[in-house]
């Protein structure tokens, strides 16, 4: 029968040897689960390039109003289902960087349109300005002057009335051809304001011919809207399926009442997205059950951006892009492969001294630093799929400053380790004192690292934030690592005779080796 300090030691040396495995298996097994689902860390946009536009709204805003519409960017940015994006204020204005983006003057066109929704009844169709009503326009822009007052109404020839629009066809986009426009709008510009309790006179989509909308005061809101999804109808032409809410029912219902069998524009932005008639039979234009289908000259992206914009509504202050970017990833990509091979080459010559100077010990710093580095890459492309995190060069920075730190743990340990052996005590007995001594060496510096990380974080902004995020992230993985894995894997070395006392490449051999000259007394 075992003595019981026998027994006691077989259950120690167990409880670290799982200890051991159940750290490798986390690090190998997340690692494996985030490969095999192709997830990466996402690239930021000085990496993989993309889109930075920094927008200023154009009248004061409140921070309130700066959240919103911060909130608001950032719905209308993830409904378009790119990855990685980050919208923030920066002072008094707002930034957006978006990377990896294919096509970006259609994400900015989509996020920065402000969404004035309104529902218009459309008086007339009217043709393109004529060269009076562009000199008119130019000399009101020049002057500050104003432009022309509209006409309330049009010819009766050419309203769009029930008496004219019967037994006549209207194609989907509203544009009504045995109704010509008004000739005499032809002398008017288009308008630059969008009053929704004034006549105005919009342009259409483009494609939509050129032809004009003179619009009578909104009837209805984009506040009506509560949900807003493009999809394909079953002919395979993409619409804009709304839900309303209950207030926006009851207002539809009246202003579909009032203008029956009448054209009613859909204005997004001061821009006509579609002009159908009222009329429950047509699939362009249907409301039952508080739902909507628009249709219209829609592409997918087109039926997309409306659907975004009515979905996450108006923005509280409108805005202007004052700096506009598309960032190429090839100077990101450069410094990247530069600094990962400049930083490769470091971490080989380190490495390469450690096992040198370390002998068997040397690999104990290799094996903790694969391990970390596993958790790191699962960690990280988890919370790029989850949460959009993205790793941009100041990351990659702070990700080699935590190299650093995490080899300074070893050697904290090991120097602890070499001053027990060289007062007398065998390496079995020296390995938990020197661990007691150097693991509040170790945590000290780590906690000093981590609290440095997270002020960095919580009051900086832009990349240094980046940098803060991952800086901090290694370190409390290299306290982790460090007490759950090296500390039972140098145990159990250190209890390993033939491996403390081997010829060349023993623990004990690399323990004897004599101070670096210069090297601090610690």
């Amino acid at each position: 029968m075992s003595p019981p300090s026998s027994r006691a030691q077989a259950r120690r040396q167990r409880a670290l040897l799982a200890s051991i495995a159940i750290v490798v298996l986390v690090a190998a097994g997340s690692l494996a689960g985030v490969l095999a689902g192709g997830w990466h860390p996402q690239l930021g946009l000085d990496l993989d390039g993309g889109l930075s536009v920094l927008y200023q709204p154009t009248r004061h805003a409140s921070q309130s109003d700066l959240d919103e519409t911060v909130n608001i960017l950032s719905n209308r940015v993830d409904a378009l289902g790119v990855s990685g994006a980050s919208v923030g204020t920066q002072g008094n204005d707002i930034a957006v960087s978006i990377p990896g983006v294919k096509d970006p003057q259609t994400i900015l066109n989509t996020i920065g349109k402000t969404a004035q929704l309104y529902f218009r009844p459309v008086l007339c169709y009217a043709p393109a300005p004529n060269a009076t009503a562009k000199a008119a326009a130019k000399k009101a822009q020049q002057k500050g002057g104003s432009l022309p007052a509209l006409p309330s109404n049009c010819a009766s020839s050419y309203q769009l009335v029930t008496s004219n629009l019967s037994g006549s066809a209207s194609s989907s986009s509203g544009v009504s051809y045995q109704i010509p426009p008004d000739p005499s709008l032809a002398a008017y510009p288009t308008s630059t304001t969008d009053n929704p309790k004034a006549t105005v006179l919009q342009g259409g989509l483009p494609g939509s011919g050129g032809v004009r909308y003179l619009e009578g005061p909104a009837q209805l809101t984009g506040r009506a809207v509560k949900t807003a999804l493009a999809q394909q109808s079953q002919v395979g032409a993409w619409v804009v399926n709304i839900s309303l809410t209950g207030a926006g029912s009851t207002g539809w219902d009246k202003m579909t009442q009032q203008y029956f069998h009448e054209i009613i524009g859909i204005e997004l932005d001061g821009v006509v997205q579609s002009a159908p008639i009222t009329q429950p039979s047509q699939t362009s234009w249907t409301s039952f059950d508080g739902s909507v289908e628009i249709s219209g000259n829609f592409t997918q992206s087109s039926a997309q951006s409306l659907a975004v914009a009515l979905q996450f509504g108006s923005l509280p202050v409108p805005l202007k892009p004052i700096d506009t970017q598309t960032v190429s990833p090839t100077l990101g990509r450069s410094a990247l492969d530069a600094g990962l091979y400049a930083g490769l080459a470091g971490l080989a010559l380190v490495l390469l001294y450690v096992l040198a100077y370390y002998r068997a010990l040397g690999l104990v710093v290799i094996s903790g630093l694969a391990v970390t580095a596993a958790l790191l890459w699962a960690v990280v492309s988890l919370l790029g799929h989850s949460n959009g995190l993205t790793l941009d060069l100041a990351g990659v920075t702070g990700l080699i400053v935590s190299i650093g730190i995490t080899v300074d743990s070893y050697i904290v340990y090991f120097e602890r380790l070499k001053d027990e052996a060289r007062a007398g005590r065998t390496i079995r007995t020296s390995v938990d004192r020197s661990f007691a001594s150097a693991w509040r060496t170790v945590l000290a510096a780590d906690l000093v690292s981590l609290l440095g990380a997270l002020l960095l974080y919580f009051i900086a902004v832009g990349e240094v934030r980046g940098f803060a995020f991952f800086l901090g992230l290694s370190t409390l993985l290299d306290v982790i690592v460090t007490y759950f894995y090296t500390r039972p894997l140098v145990i159990v070395l250190g209890r390993n005779e033939r491996l403390t006392n081997a010829r060349h490449f023993g623990i004990s051999r690399g323990l004897a080796m004599p101070e670096p000259v210069g090297a601090d007394a610690r």
